[in-house]
């Protein structure tokens, strides 16, 4: 009897310690199945695979554009700065690039200004002189200092004004005013345009101890003049263009979505979104500014700024379209990265991140590595293989040179998460027959292929990608 009540205990005892495992493996693939933050795994991918540098690599900081990008950042938002420049001059004719200066006269009071720090520190540390002898000393200091280009209007030029224009930019100034000396290269006709991209300066709100910090944002900026009969023809035109452009290089085409509106000033314009996980940013605003920009740049000249339409002589009608290269290769990062489940072969779940961005716009193409085989014969292999597709410009990761041994499936991993399109292996089948394995980024598929087929079947596939 006694020996029975052990056993009978002993079994109850067995079945809760199996019943509290059962509910801590539950409790840990619940946890293991929860959503991680999409915002958290963007930044942390980005600063582990040097998209993006910067002492705090968050939302506010991203929008704000206080970062800075490292060298697969830097070559993303290059691609995408080609992208919108080559969609803008030559999606029609008569569109002319400009460059201008990232600083210029004093401005206005409230313009953002270059200042000299030793020469304020001299007149700060001055002793014996009143809070007015003071004053006039530092406003001097400042009315003589450069003023940076910021988003706004007259940005760098006159004082700021309509702040309801988050996305127009100081390069527009420029635009106006090297409208009249376009004239002669279009012989006066319309419609035509002015194109320019470069750095401009935001100032960001007072932070809780009330310091300003100024961000920088890469803008690109079309200013299209057509006539006043035309001009509402030309906002829908350049709209529709617009949204289809961002949505070329998406996966996910419809987190790209545009919205009308009406500033303080009565201009209507369009505003082109993306829908983050916290809510929709503007990325792009297209603005149908009339000519009052214009008269007020030119001081009301008419004579100086007449243009034919057709038989009719008319003061063009501005369009404005600015778009922030800064929060678009934001966009698209946030776009592109997808979360795969994957089991392995001791069936342990993992989360396999890729980043699927637009053959265009991916920083590097091809990674070359090498498997199996005589190293040295292999790496020369590969640095042949290696010139000869930078010669047709195709971005390679040399991952050959890499001394530190990785399994295949970690090497396949860290290529996702850069966004790398395909990986190139040579072993030592390579050398005898002159076949490699090629994988995709996007269907995992591994293929095998000859060397000298390689450099055509790249070619054609950006190229490919590129017509869509």
């Amino acid at each position: 009897m006694a020996t029975y009540c052990v056993r009978r205990y002993l079994s109850l005892l067995k079945g809760r310690v199996s019943l509290g495992w059962q509910k801590r493996k539950f409790a840990d693939s619940a946890r293991s199945d929860e959503a991680p933050d999409p915002t958290a795994v963007v930044t942390d991918l980005c600063r582990s695979r040097h998209f993006i540098t910067g002492e705090q690599v968050e939302k506010d900081s991203l929008l704000a554009g206080w970062h800075g990008y490292g060298p697969l950042g830097m070559v993303l938002r290059r691609n995408l700065a080609e992208q919108w420049w080559r969609s803008m001059t030559t999606s029609r004719g008569q569109v002319f690039g400009l460059s201008t200066l990232h600083q210029a006269g004093s401005g206005g009071r409230k313009a953002l200004k270059l200042v000299d720090g030793e020469a304020l520190a001299v007149i700060l540390k001055e002793k014996g002189q009143s809070v007015e002898q003071l004053t006039a000393e530092v406003e001097r200091l400042l009315g003589a200092s450069a003023t940076l280009r910021t988003e706004l209007l007259q940005g760098a030029v006159g004082e700021q004004r309509a702040p309801s224009r988050p996305l127009l930019p100081v390069r527009l100034f420029g635009a106006l005013e090297q409208y009249a000396h376009s004239l002669s290269l279009v012989n006066r006709k319309l419609p035509f345009g002015l194109a320019e991209m470069g750095v401009c300066y935001q100032p960001a709100a007072p932070d809780s101890e009330g310091t300003t910090r100024t961000g920088e944002a890469m803008l690109a900026s079309l200013v299209w003049f057509s006539s006043p009969r035309t001009a509402g023809q030309w906002l829908d035109f350049w709209v529709r263009h617009r949204l289809q452009w961002w949505r070329k290089f998406a996966t996910g085409a419809s987190n790209f979505s545009s919205s009308d509106f009406q500033d303080e000033c009565g201009t209507k314009g369009t505003r082109l979104y993306y829908s983050f996980p916290w809510g929709r940013e503007p990325i792009e605003t297209l603005q149908s500014l009339g000519d009052r920009e214009l008269l007020e740049t030119h001081q009301d000249n008419r004579a100086k700024l007449q243009c034919r339409d057709e038989r009719k002589t008319v003061i063009p009608h501005v369009l404005s379209v600015s778009g922030n290269m800064d929060r678009g290769v934001l966009a698209y990062l946030y776009d592109s990265l997808q979360q795969l489940k994957k089991v392995d072969s001791k069936q342990r779940l993992h989360q396999r991140k890729v980043l699927k961005l637009h053959p265009s716009l991916a920083p590097v193409k091809v990674a070359l590595d090498m498997g199996r085989g005589p190293t040295l014969e292999l790496r020369q292999v590969c640095e042949g293989l290696l010139q000869e597709l930078l010669e047709e410009d195709i971005a390679v990761w040399p991952g050959y040179l890499e001394t530190m041994q990785t399994s295949l499936e970690q090497l396949h991993s860290k290529y996702d998460e850069m966004g790398v399109l395909f990986t190139i292996l040579l072993s030592d089948s390579t050398l005898e027959n002159g076949l490699i394995q090629l994988r995709n980024r996007d269907t995992s598929i591994k293929e095998v292929m000859h060397i000298s087929h390689i450099k055509n079947f790249l070619i054609k596939y950006i190229l490919a990608a590129e017509n869509v």
